[in-house]
């Protein structure tokens, strides 16, 4: 082994060329091979002004808030949240997406929250979005305090915080939160059939099943697990779909399992339906040029028909989870025990899979169907049996 002309360029016994050199207080090793003198410095060369433009951006790159929201978009693809998360930054882009992440403040997304309470905004070429609350300006503040924090704490640039200094507060809106509103019979009877006939049957199914927004969006066929001693099935979501993320067993009243098989039928009998949807619900539209028709998942009940429907019926409060509201309080008012209730709801730890038997889930269909005690169920009737 001995040195060569350039130092820290080292010829061993074999004939290869080593790199062993101190540059700026860190050491450069690597072993180059059977490489001649000059590959050899043109290697440290490279590698040596490599090293120094890492410096200059060590000094003086600073993230800008789209290269972080991207980042968070990555680490966020798995979670059940994704296509909301992605949604709010597609708002937030336009007003702080070019700002250095120090630069993001109350002052800098005043803009941001002043356009969306008022209405107006549009993304790309879709129609211009309808006046925003509170509330809902604030699940776009906390995305960016999310995405603050995380480059302040978590994540590195060259081994430094991307964000160097504590996270600025982010003020969230004054919320006027509305208390929940179960619909009453008279309710239901006024809105439901005012519904487009899909969301139609989205709302009932909710009312007799309690579920949220999503998961009624997401029912999969998959999730069924057939139940003969009682004649029906269960569905059981996933852990990773449902929000207390432990498995929840759906009790299907009456009226529910009604729509199940309404729906199974429509499926198996019409020639132009997708076989292989893994959805329950489902809304056809022609896509593509030619146009093919598919069956897409609808992504909420709350869409710009609903919000139509609630305000010409004079029920502006009412969104998809007062479907929920309403379960809850029809499964009270009927006399279910709160331990019941908690199970039928999904609450907590109370809806395992494993705490149930046939047994169980025949007492727990009745205590579901309780919610059915009225007479002059005309909206039930008209839904399931079309």
């Amino acid at each position: 082994m001995g040195r060569t002309r350039t130092r820290g360029i080292i010829l061993e016994e074999d004939g290869s060329r080593t790199v062993n050199k101190v540059w700026r207080g860190e050491r450069i090793f690597t072993r180059l091979g059977w490489v001649s003198q000059e590959d050899a410095e043109s290697w440290l060369a490279n590698e040596i002004t490599r090293r120094k433009q890492a410096e200059l951006r060590r000094g003086s790159h600073r993230p800008l808030f789209r290269e972080c929201a991207a980042r968070y978009l990555v680490e966020a693809k798995q979670k059940r949240s994704f296509e909301v998360i992605a949604w709010h930054v597609d708002l937030l882009l336009p007003y702080v997406g070019d700002l250095f992440l120090d630069q993001v403040c109350d002052e800098t997304l005043q803009d941001f929250k002043d356009e969306r309470l008022a209405g107006g905004i549009v993304i790309g070429d879709r129609e211009p979005l309808s006046a925003a609350s509170p509330t809902t300006v604030n699940r776009s503040l906390e995305v960016v305090r999310t995405i603050l924090n995380r480059a302040s704490r978590a994540w590195r640039m060259d081994g430094k915080p991307m964000l160097s200094i504590a996270p600025p507060l982010i003020s969230m809106l004054e919320e006027n939160r509305k208390p929940p509103h179960p619909l009453s019979w008279d309710e239901q009877d006024l809105f439901f059939p005012k519904l487009a006939p899909h969301l139609q049957e989205m709302a009932l199914f909710g009312v007799n099943t309690g579920l949220r927004d999503d998961n009624i969006c997401g029912f999969q066929w998959k999730w069924e697990v057939k139940i003969p001693e009682v004649g029906r099935s269960v569905f059981i979501i996933p852990a990773e779909e449902y929000k207390t993320k432990v498995p929840h067993v759906v009790i299907l009243n009456n009226v529910a399992w009604s729509i199940i098989e309404a729906r199974r039928k429509r499926l198996a009998e019409d020639d132009r339906a997708d076989k292989n949807s893994d959805y329950v619900f489902t809304y056809r539209q022609p896509r593509g040029d030619p146009p093919v028709i598919t069956d897409d998942r609808i992504e909420t009940m709350h869409n710009s028909s609903w919000q139509r429907v609630r305000k010409e019926v004079g029920l502006p409060d009412v969104s998809p989870h007062s479907l929920r509201h309403t379960f809850a309080t029809r499964l009270r008012l009927s006399g279910v025990s709160q331990e019941d209730r908690n199970a039928l709801m999904g609450h907590g730890r109370s809806s395992m899979p494993e705490h149930y038997a046939s047994a169980d889930i025949g007492r727990m269909i009745k205590k579901a169907n309780l919610v059915l005690n009225r007479k002059g169920t005309r909206t039930m009737l008209r839904v399931v049996n079309g």
